[in-house]
């Protein structure tokens, strides 16, 4: 069996590291991430996210705040609303010792009213969560606040700038000897806030790392990492010690959610190793995310995710193959309703389209009959209660056997598959069951691949 992969460098200088929102949601865990700081010299630049929730039925903060701005946009009261989240902030700056003269957050919170009045877009709002909570973990552990206005840039229309932010970054925080800047978000040239979506803290911290050319990004989360299933549906998985990115970025898609996806391009471009750590678990190694894993000849299947409620539109026309523009139009009728779509399936004479329940909205009946206009199948078949699996992993791509011994265990758990789909890499198998399947299939699956190695 092959030792494990060693890291970019063999002298740490420089360490990103990101904690989410559970891992600052409250002052027993700002103390955690000051003792894991202090505990590396070599953690200059620390991002962090909005204060997450501190138990199960608690509100996040940036779900406070765009309640705010939707209270706002429809004139109704938002005082109160923003008061429970100047409390907390202020209750946190208290209980952490940084009195008024040490951090005075009332003037910060009278710029945001100010601001909130005045009619700041969802995007400034949303982002004060960070903002606020960078401001207090700087304080807290004696380094310098940044904010992300500024550094991370985005075009007028909201695209994002990588040139001109690696460069405004790197004139920023080249001589840092300990800094902390908010996630999330970033600023246009004419200083409008903008975020990046849901979860994009994790974004920041990858962008940075390039940026950098960090040694090691750090991801903080509430997990030790990545584990081979999703523990709700299979008792105890194994985990993932070492994943390559390409691997990362097929799990993430497929529901894997403890990295936000779009973090997985900067640091891949530059090669730089992701480890996502646990913030109430330091010792604990974690994962390790790289561009490339020595082969463990046991080991085929790194991960297996998935999700459910997607619609599979299934099309026949005989001499498809033949009918040149079906695709194009096709796709035409995706774009008319602003629409993505998942996995694409193709025979000679089928195609099945797939699209999340959740994009589609009401708008299926629309959409089936545009397609019945403008393609005229032969038939048409819609199913709009199947899950998605994929099992993901660099071994399956050099070993025999893998599809047989993975539909083999489908049919033997009685489950059977309403679409496959395997990407040209050969590392990731696809297939479609239904939703009222999809847990008893993903146990079967790691059982298959798994089960037999614990």
């Amino acid at each position: 069996m092959a030792g494990p992969p060693v890291l970019r460098r063999q002298s740490m200088g420089l360490k990103v590291a990101k904690f989410g929102g559970s891992s600052v949601a409250d002052v027993i865990q700002f103390k955690k991430v000051r003792s894991i700081v202090q505990a590396d010299p070599t953690r200059k630049i620390v991002v962090v996210s909005a204060p997450g929730k501190r138990y199960p039925n608690d509100t996040k903060l940036t779900d406070l705040l765009y309640l705010c701005q939707t209270h706002v946009e429809h004139n109704l009261p938002w005082d109160q609303l923003f008061q429970v989240v100047s409390d907390r902030f202020t209750a946190m700056a208290l209980s952490l010792g940084l009195h008024s003269e040490q951090l005075d957050l009332e003037p910060e919170f009278e710029t945001i009213r100010k601001d909130l009045n005045g009619g700041a877009g969802a995007g400034y709002i949303a982002s004060r969560g960070e903002y606020l909570n960078g401001l207090l973990m700087a304080r807290f552990l004696g380094f310098e606040f940044m904010d992300a206005a500024g550094l991370l840039l985005f075009d007028e229309r909201g695209h994002f700038l990588p040139d001109e932010t690696d460069q405004a970054l790197r004139d920023a925080l080249g001589n840092c000897e300990g800094v902390v800047i908010p996630g999330f978000y970033g600023s246009t040239p004419g200083g409008r806030i903008k975020t990046f979506s849901r979860g994009g803290s994790d974004i920041t911290g990858s962008v940075i790392a390039r940026a950098m050319h960090a040694d090691v990004y750090e991801n903080w989360t509430d997990v030790h990492g990545f584990l081979v299933a999703d523990p709700r549906i299979v008792k105890d998985p194994q985990p993932i010690d070492y994943i390559t990115y390409q691997e990362l970025r097929e799990l993430s898609y497929m529901g894997a959610s403890v990295l936000h996806e779009d973090a997985i391009f900067p640091v891949r471009e530059t090669n730089i190793p992701i480890n996502i750590r646990n913030t109430n678990a330091a010792d604990h190694p974690g994962t390790t995310i790289l561009a490339d894993v020595p082969r463990d000849p046991d080991k085929i299947v790194t991960g297996i995710a998935g999700s459910k409620d997607f619609t599979v539109i299934a099309l026949y026309k005989h001499m498809m193959n033949k009918e040149r523009g079906f695709v194009r139009r096709l796709f035409g009728i995706l774009e008319d309703y602003d629409l993505g779509f998942e996995h694409l399936p193709t025979g000679i004479d089928t195609m099945s389209l797939v699209l999340s329940n959740e994009k589609i909205a009401d708008r299926l009946p629309d959409i089936v009959a545009d397609i019945e206009k403008k393609l005229e199948p032969d038939n048409i078949e819609v199913n709009d209660d199947i899950a998605l699996i994929a099992t993901v992993g660099r071994g399956m791509s050099s070993r025999k056997g893998v599809s047989a011994a993975l539909f083999t265990a489908l049919a033997e758990a009685d489950i059977n598959v309403r679409l496959i789909d395997q990407g040209s890499s050969e590392m990731n198998i696809i297939v479609g069951v239904l939703n009222q399947d999809f847990e008893k299939a993903i146990r079967a699956i790691y059982e298959a691949f798994i089960g037999g190695r614990k």
